[in-house]
């Protein structure tokens, strides 16, 4: 359960440190002087995730292009989760891992969902941009996965 309020733009990034799909610490902090991206998903390999993943896949000449630009996903899925979704979609950007919801409780993500009349805690699909100083310039909560490229390109100017 999250009792932090949800990121706004000029906030600055948690100073959090977490693994991508091959094991390597990524701190968010560390990534001063980029553009970084981070979009957050439920889970691998569901249809509105890869929906999600493949048009970014799909557009990465957009992005690939910017310098200064890092973009990385970020799921509660394992390491090894994260390593089958990538080689499966082929997808060019490496995954975070935020098994314990760390990153995603400190942005206000991780939220109380239902479905069928269950309630439960889960990631929000939301998306931050992070500014080369570290502070979030764009924010985007209840993200549909169709709209997802088309909402980077005019937060990123692209």
């Amino acid at each position: 359960m999250t009792t932090t309020a949800p990121v706004e733009v000029g906030q600055l990034v948690p100073d959090l440190t977490l693994n991508d799909d091959q094991g390597s610490p990524v701190a968010l902090r560390g990534l001063t002087g980029k553009r970084v991206v981070l979009y957050f998903y439920p889970k691998d390999d569901t249809p509105g995730c890869t929906t999600q993943a493949c048009g970014l896949r799909d557009n990465w000449s957009e992005f690939e292009g910017v310098s200064d630009l890092v973009l990385y996903g970020v799921s509660p899925d394992s390491e090894a989760k994260h390593q089958k979704f990538r080689a499966k979609h082929e997808l060019p950007f490496h995954l975070l891992v935020d098994t314990d919801h760390e990153l995603a409780d400190a942005l206000g993500f991780w939220v109380e969902k239902s479905m069928y009349g269950k309630k439960y805690w889960g990631i929000e699909r939301s998306t931050v941009v992070i500014g080369p100083d570290g502070v979030v310039t764009d924010v985007a909560r209840n993200v549909k996965p169709g709209e997802h490229v088309a909402w980077l390109r005019e937060a990123l100017a692209l």
